[in-house]
């Protein structure tokens, strides 16, 4: 199905750009949260008018994405969970957490969805996750977990 990108998608395209991507990937996703519209000549035409406007807002997204870049890039957030004799977290860490601990900490809003841990936190110890905030925008954060205490 083809159809016509409103925003710069990572590994996906460009803004005004025509793709081809499955029915599914485009009604569900794409069209749904109004990143694409179907690519018929009427909606090309509408979007070759606003390609510019589209182009200011997204620029807009990047400039914020990268002033939040610079508050939360390499800072450590630290999580106390509680884990076993050995050092394996009853569960894990995941990025709903995660995303509430930057809210408390910076009062940053960010989704979990934009939070891609490069590993899956499952023990006691330092991690990298990866955050990204816009096509072009990535952070990367350090999570700290502690043990909160010790349950036999």
């Amino acid at each position: 199905m083809k159809v016509i990108l409103l925003e710069n998608l990572k590994k996906i395209g460009t803004i005004g750009e025509v793709i081809d991507v499955k029915r599914g990937f485009a009604r569900n996703f794409l069209i749904a949260n109004k990143k694409a519209l179907y690519a018929s000549k009427e909606n090309i035409a509408q979007v070759e008018k606003i390609k510019s406007a589209l182009s200011k807002k997204d620029n807009e997204k990047k400039i914020n994405a990268k002033t939040t870049a610079e508050k939360i890039n390499m800072k450590t957030y630290k999580v106390k969970k509680l884990c076993t004799e050995n050092k394996e977290l009853y569960g894990s860490v995941k990025p709903t957490e995660i995303s509430r601990l930057i809210n408390e900490a910076d009062k940053i809003d960010i989704q979990p969805s934009m939070i891609q841990p490069i590993k899956e936190i499952k023990s006691i110890g330092k991690f990298k996750v990866k955050i990204s905030l816009h096509s072009e925008v990535d952070a990367e954060i350090n999570v700290d977990v502690l043990s909160a205490e010790t349950i036999q």
